[in-house]
């Protein structure tokens, strides 16, 4: 059965502010979500992830659980964690671009105080594009 898993946390660092940081942390999980056959998009704004997960539930809760020691966040917080049909992602790992545009579209003035309807608001607008 698959699953999904919403979650946002607050960057630690450089974390998604350079282009390299980005391009460090998207190779990396392009490799393993490949691997666990995970798909997933993750937003970086004015220091805040937003980070959809979707996959198998053994692969989705152990990718959480380094996700929770992961040194480069702080405050996770899950917003959803649900089964699902189908994916609503299909790449390993995508860069949602252009994170105001798509908060100014919904409504949201940021990421820090979301709630799960809002993400799930977020993630069918950017599935939908």
């Amino acid at each position: 059965m698959l699953h999904r898993v919403i979650y946002a946390s607050e960057a630690v660092g450089a974390t998604g502010v350079s282009t390299l940081s980005i391009a460090q942390i998207l190779g990396h999980a392009d490799r393993n979500n490949r691997r666990d056959h995970i798909t997933s998009c993750v937003m970086f704004h004015q220091g805040h992830i937003l980070q959809a997960i979707e996959g198998g539930r053994s692969d989705v809760d152990r990718l959480m659980r380094r996700l929770l020691v992961d040194p480069r966040h702080s405050g996770l917080r899950i917003l959803i964690d649900t089964p699902i049909t189908s994916r609503a992602l299909t790449d390993p790992m995508a860069l949602c671009g252009e994170p105001e545009a798509l908060l100014d579209r919904l409504g949201l003035p940021c990421l820090s105080s979301l709630t799960a309807r809002e993400a799930q608001a977020m993630l069918e607008y950017r599935t939908a594009a």
